[in-house]
């Protein structure tokens, strides 16, 4: 028996790059493990920036779902599924916006920050503000107790909190008080050297080809002070460098480490190698990847099977609301 529940999400922005893989994905993997895990396609966040152009919305989320268990997230082991697919959390939502002061989510940085972010987008909507409500709902609808994320995310699980405590006080102690799961993951640049980001065009997809690797690992930012072959180099501010961290042995790149320093070897070898490296580990999740494309019917399954398990706790926790509100 599982003793904690994780809920975690992303939106639908189609095929995702290894630096979501790093990011977020191998941590889900570890957790599928040892948590009873709810990973939902968040598709209504989607629209709370995008609701006026959702064309390609279906699709991303079909090529979010392959990256996911391509990576290795395991239907199985985990609930996968679409959140507008357990109607329940509309309802949810719904209540808990009717007890969620206007000024809590006013104050929430995020909110304003994208605002400024986001400011040639007409996102000044009742959606778009009361998307933290939403957050907290799929986060309490499984009575989650554990929510993996990064610093940046710590308001949300505190005002899920505080949503939280407020309805248990006003009706009866329905919902746990999820705490935040900081986890470790390792962090890929762009290949620019800034974050790696699908609106700085500097990512390289998961499902990228052979060829798109070695291309893009040849486009990478390297150390700006070494101009020759032979000059040493400065490891910590290479892009090329911070790949081999995460996708090559401790030993390999210690010793990297100091040929680099020595001037021992050039920049374009290093390059090579690294494709090279990246490539060998990428090859068997570009296999499974493939083997879903050419079968759809077995994501259709894995969404539609993630959906009824999640449809059944939801329900669970609604009835529970409801004879809690007196409704």
């Amino acid at each position: 028996m599982k003793n904690h529940v994780v809920m975690s999400g992303m939106r639908p922005t189609g095929r995702l790059h290894l630096g979501n893989m790093m990011g977020a994905l191998t941590n889900w993997i570890k957790l599928q493990d040892d948590y009873e895990c709810f990973f939902v396609v968040v598709d209504w966040h989607a629209l709370t920036t995008g609701y006026e152009n959702t064309q390609e919305l279906k699709e991303n989320i079909r090529q979010m779902v392959i990256d996911w268990v391509s990576v290795g997230l395991n239907p199985e082991k985990c609930n996968i599924f679409v959140q507008s697919h357990v109607k329940q959390h509309a309802e949810l939502h719904l209540l808990l916006s009717m007890l969620t002061p206007l000024s809590w989510l006013e104050r929430c940085p995020t909110y304003k920050e994208q605002l400024k972010q986001l400011e040639n987008k007409d996102i000044n909507t009742y959606g778009f503000l009361g998307y933290p409500v939403l957050m907290a709902t799929d986060i309490l609808i499984y009575k989650a107790d554990r929510v993996p994320v990064g610093k940046d995310q710590q308001p949300h699980i505190e005002l899920t909190r505080e949503i939280a405590r407020r309805f248990n006080y006003l009706y009866e102690p329905v919902f746990p008080e999820p705490k935040a799961l900081y986890t470790e993951f390792k962090v890929l640049p762009g290949i620019d050297g800034r974050k790696m980001s699908k609106s700085y065009d500097n990512y390289i997809e998961i499902s990228a080809s052979p060829e798109t690797i070695n291309q893009k690992v040849k486009m990478m930012v390297t150390d700006p002070a070494r101009i020759r072959k032979n000059d040493p180099g400065h490891p910590d501010v290479c892009s090329v460098f911070a790949f081999y961290n995460v996708f090559d042995e401790k030993d390999n790149v210690t010793e990297l480490r100091e040929l680099c320093e020595k001037g021992q070897i050039g920049c374009v070898e290093c390059k090579k190698k690294l494709a090279a490296i990246m490539n060998d580990k990428m090859e068997p999740i570009r296999q499974k990847r493939n083997e879903l494309e050419q079968n759809p019917a077995i994501i259709d399954d894995i969404l539609d099977n993630g959906a009824k398990r999640a449809r059944l706790v939801a329900e669970r926790t609604l009835e529970e609301v409801r004879e809690a509100m007196k409704i």
